[in-house]
């Protein structure tokens, strides 16, 4: 099953690609922001998203792990 039609895989999804975002553009600025607008301009938003809401995505994250531990 495709990640696109289960919610959970979904959001699972969605919150690896902002961490991963966060943690490229802390390594590597220079990658994500010189492309801020367009198709990669998606990578760029993650990480503007993982930067400014970290508390929310790592709220996020620990939920995400006991649902997928629990509940899977």
């Amino acid at each position: 099953m495709s990640a696109l039609f289960n919610f959970q895989s979904l959001l699972t999804v969605i919150i690896l690609l902002i961490c991963t975002c966060t943690y490229i553009r802390a390594l590597a600025p220079r990658m994500l922001d010189k492309n801020k607008e367009g198709l990669l301009g998606i990578f760029w938003k993650c990480a503007r998203i993982g930067e400014r809401k970290s508390e929310y995505v790592a709220v996020c994250c620990i939920a995400m792990a006991v649902s997928i531990l629990f509940w899977q």
